[in-house]
């Protein structure tokens, strides 16, 4: 493994907590909900595409 790929799994920030916080910034441009966001991580997700039009079929 890479040295920067053990040191964000160290860290705690997975893929699922960067989506949420990627999706969150684009849509709130907010710190604050970019970090309740993130700490949701996977369910924030999972959320965010059963809610938004065409869902998980585009």
């Amino acid at each position: 493994m890479s040295a920067a790929r053990t040191d964000a799994a160290r860290a705690g920030i997975g893929l699922g907590s960067a989506i949420a916080v990627a999706i969150s910034w684009s849509l709130h441009q907010s710190i604050f909900w970019a970090i309740v966001q993130g700490f949701f991580g996977w369910f924030y997700v999972i959320y965010y595409a059963f809610t938004r039009p065409g869902g998980l079929t585009g």
